[in-house]
């Protein structure tokens, strides 16, 4: 695919913005033609931190060509758009077969609350993830705060300077043993204010007395770590949002891990969807396998359509309230169910491997297993999220104490 030229790029950019289907389809011919995409299909990697070296590299040049810089503001790097711009690039990638960069996952979580609450900090920051330079964690579940984030207890406390001293701990952080900052939800009221007493702050992982020790799972993969916060000092223009405004912050974040996130996921579960169902063709997979494959796939087409509903209510900028728990219900049940699935039609490959097998490939298939065993957990669990939806969405009646 021949660039544009330089003169050419800004009316480019502005017919893209405003045609969200040109900016699809050109995106599809550049998948489809773009020499090192093959390269981006094909890549295996053995560990997590290798994945994340690599998926930045596929961001640099993702952002150099500007194709992942649509449904972000320029002032953070980005080209213009809305959130349906960044739903096309990741039904693109779904088309192209290819895999969401990891980063992407804590960026769309991450980053809109950023430039809603903290509009000079997200321009200062955020156009260096965009380009694959750098990515943070999300630090809000604690060994005694999980589903129930009003009850954490990491604790900031005012520096004198207009400042916080932060201490405490936070544990489950995805991407966390590699992450070069950290959005932090932290203490600020009384313990008692329950989730009136939180603020959000930007925390940078190298800075002192911060501590972070990586978690490996069951797949031997270190996606997780922990982290420990040790009278860590945080200045007044880290703070996400308003003093003991935290909670507000974090709703707002929680409708993009909902929508945006969970988009992305379902769209990342239609793509493995499609390698199996070559792979069954292939193999004459059992009648009871295919049958066990429709329903699968009928689900996640559900969840598909309740995801665009839901991003497009996020691109006209309304508030999703409750109803999005059911959005999590359906993205997570079947990514969860996916990946079972593939295990049992795959079983013996993914035991044993094969003699022509690659063994970064087996592993990186294994270990997406693994890390679906909690996809009904993290972020909220799934008994938490039908309580949600029977108290605030169904209205039903509570059953005797």
């Amino acid at each position: 695919m021949s660039l544009p030229s330089m003169a050419s790029v800004e009316p480019t950019r502005s017919k893209y913005v405003d045609d969200v289907e040109l900016y699809r389809s050109d995106l599809r011919r550049y998948l489809a033609e773009a020499t090192w995409v093959a390269e981006w299909r094909a890549a295996t990697c053995s560990s997590a931190e290798q994945r994340l070296a690599y998926d930045a590299s596929v961001l640099r040049r993702l952002y150099a060509d500007g194709w992942n810089r649509y449904g972000w503001p320029e002032m953070v790097g980005g080209h213009g758009g809305d959130e349906i711009h960044r739903a096309a690039f990741y039904d693109e990638l779904t088309a192209a077969l290819l895999p969401v960069p990891n980063q992407q996952w804590t960026l769309e979580t991450l980053g809109p609350a950023l430039i809603a609450f903290a509009p000079q900090l997200a321009a200062e920051r955020l156009g260096a993830y965009l380009r694959g330079e750098e990515w943070w964690g999300q630090g809000f579940s604690e060994p005694d705060a999980g589903s129930d984030l009003a009850s954490l207890r990491t604790r900031a406390l005012d520096d004198g300077h207009g400042g916080l001293v932060v201490s405490g701990q936070k544990i489950w952080t995805s991407q966390g043993g590699t992450a070069h900052r950290f959005v932090v939800l932290v203490r600020t009221g009384s313990t008692a204010s329950r989730h009136r007493g939180l603020t959000m702050v930007l925390i940078d992982a190298d800075a002192p007395g911060v501590t972070v020790r990586p978690i490996a799972l069951a797949s031997g993969r270190r996606e997780l770590a922990e982290v420990f916060f040790d009278n860590v000092r945080v200045p007044a223009q880290r703070v996400i949002g308003d003093r003991d405004g935290g909670w507000e912050v974090a709703m707002y974040l929680m409708q993009y891990e909902r929508g945006m996130y969970g988009y992305a996921v379902v769209t990342a579960a239609l793509a493995q969807l499609s390698r199996l169902r070559a792979t069954m063709v292939a193999r004459s997979a059992s009648a009871a396998d295919k049958q066990r494959f429709a329903r699968v796939y009928v689900a996640t087409m559900v969840a598909a359509a309740r995801g665009a509903a839901t991003v497009r209510m996020l691109a006209r900028g309304q508030t999703l309230g409750p109803a999005s728990s059911i959005d999590k219900l359906l993205f997570t049940t079947v990514e969860k169910d996916i990946q079972d699935l593939i295990f049992d039609v795959r079983h013996d490959w993914m035991m044993n491997g094969a003699d022509d097998a690659d063994p970064a490939d087996v592993d990186e298939v294994r270990a997406d297993w693994w890390y679906a065993r909690a996809a009904t957990i993290m972020g909220g669990t799934a008994e938490v999220q039908k309580n949600i939806v029977a108290d605030h969405v169904l209205g039903l009646p509570r059953g005797a104490q």
